[in-house]
């Protein structure tokens, strides 16, 4: 009996490690990007977001997005945390590309995903699914 028990609860404890489907969690993320987009769904491209895909720590996530295309805006979305928009970047008219870097905090394994509108109106994306072993941003008691 004991033996079960312990059993049991390592099993437990290791299925909490694991990534979790959370399909309402990706609509939602589906509808905050959408409302930042004002409707327009994103093709893939011309924007890049650098996350490392195994994170040892959420509470200081290191994030670079950019394009090689001129751009008015970048933002960066995610799946999971208590809020879907983590940044959002208006930026000047320019003949360049644009490139933002700082860090964020992740509250467990979750996909992220890079916007980019570039001058013509046009907006683009870029996901990474991220796994993360220690959480950030756990919200209740």
């Amino acid at each position: 009996m004991m033996a079960s028990r312990r059993l049991v609860l390592q099993t437990l404890s290791m299925a909490a490690l694991l990534p979790h489907p959370a399909w309402a969690n990706r609509a939602e993320l589906e509808q905050a990007i959408l409302a930042f987009t004002q409707g327009q769904v994103p093709r893939v491209g011309q924007v890049r977001l650098d996350v490392a895909p195994l994170i040892e720590n959420g509470n200081a996530v290191p994030v670079t997005l950019s394009t090689t295309q001129p751009a008015r805006a970048l933002a960066l979305f995610n799946e999971l945390n208590p809020q879907r928009e983590v940044l959002q970047a208006r930026l000047p008219p320019g003949p360049t590309g644009a490139r933002l870097a700082t860090r964020i905090r992740l509250a467990t394994s979750q996909q992220l995903v890079a916007l980019a509108q570039t001058q013509d109106g046009r907006w683009w994306s870029h996901r990474v699914d991220v796994i993360v072993t220690l959480a950030a941003c756990i919200e209740g008691g």
